[in-house]
């Protein structure tokens, strides 16, 4: 729609986990590694924590998709399940066909379990990845994590021979330090936490998204209204996405170019995203006879009882009622 108008082959802000538009911070370059390395090396457990749309999904996707490599097609096996309320019995009917193992698989236990354990020994000997991949854990049930635990003992002597990743947001953090899930927890190999962007971070998210689906340096937000996007979203990369995206149609129906703060203004006012007010902190002067001494120091000097010789070096009224103030606005 509004492609021609700014000069793109693309449209640079959709929500699909597109690999080919992961943003790298140091926290995304780090559990990517972390993740790859899972993998590659058949640690079993990995977990992603993150709040919603921090880009967990893409982070997950391009490590497989570096796992990949060279290899040929078809030697892998990923199950994605990205809707966890289900019961022991529906995760087994639906994990079955998702491995490639029978309809009787599907509908048995004992088959599900006895086939599993040969075709993952069978991918793994041929040089082949079999993966699990669970998308909002902190929404599986007990008895699901349970489930999940004990298909992590599938192994050879120094393998995991399904490799199982969970995802989810803080919230999951909370459920695996639960003593009825510490088991699960003691089997997780890896761990790593994506955090929302930073407003530095903020502004090149938006300028690589953009590179990418033009293939130039193109200016198509003002710095004032970046600050608006980065204000509203909280640093949230999805949030980010629908602010741009809806900004790029709202400037194209305007002829708008670059977008500036009052057309992002009225989008987020659109999706209720109300900018975070600013706040500056001004330093407070203090009055002080002993200016080395911590406040903190200070402070403790006037609640003791002082001697004779101290009660003569105590700051005056004006300088201890200052300093008192002063605490109180830090507090």
């Amino acid at each position: 729609m509004y492609e021609k108008f700014y000069g793109l082959r693309e449209r640079p802000f959709d929500l699909t986990p597109n690999p080919a538009y992961l943003f790298m911070t140091p926290k995304h370059r780090e559990a990517l590694a972390t993740l790859q390395y899972g993998l590659s090396e058949r640690k079993g457990f990995t977990v992603v924590i993150g709040e919603a749309g921090t880009g967990k999904t893409t982070l997950v996707n391009a490590a497989l998709q570096a796992q990949r490599g060279n290899r040929p097609l078809g030697r892998d096996c990923v199950a994605y399940l990205n809707n966890p309320t289900l019961s022991p019995a529906e995760f087994i009917a639906y994990l079955a066909p998702a491995l490639g193992l029978s309809r009787e698989a599907a509908n048995s236990k004992a088959t599900f379990l006895i086939e599993l354990t040969k075709s993952v020994t069978d991918r793994h000997q041929s040089g082949g990845l079999t993966a699990l991949i669970v998308d909002e854990a902190q929404n599986l049930p007990d008895s699901l994590l349970e489930e999940i635990r004990l298909l992590a003992n599938v192994e050879t002597g120094s393998d995991k021979l399904l490799q199982i990743v969970l995802t989810g947001q803080p919230e999951l953090a909370d459920r695996l330090n639960q003593v009825s899930l510490r088991q699960l927890k003691q089997r997780i190999a890896l761990r790593c936490v994506l955090n929302p962007l930073d407003k530095t971070e903020t502004g090149a998210y938006i300028a690589a998204r953009i590179w990418i689906a033009s293939g130039s340096d193109l200016t198509l937000f003002t710095e004032e209204a970046i600050d608006v996007i980065y204000d509203a979203s909280r640093g949230i990369p999805r949030t980010i996405s629908v602010i741009c995206d809806n900004s790029l149609v709202a400037g194209f129906a305007l002829g708008e170019r670059p977008i500036g703060r009052d057309t992002v203004l009225e989008v987020c006012n659109d999706f209720d995203l109300v900018p975070e007010p600013r706040v500056e902190f001004t330093k407070v002067p203090i009055r002080s006879e002993t200016p080395a001494e911590s406040d903190m120091g200070r402070l403790r000097t006037l609640t003791a009882k002082p001697s004779p010789e101290q009660a003569a070096a105590l700051p005056k009224a004006a300088a201890t009622r200052d300093l008192f103030q002063a605490f109180r606005g830090h507090r």
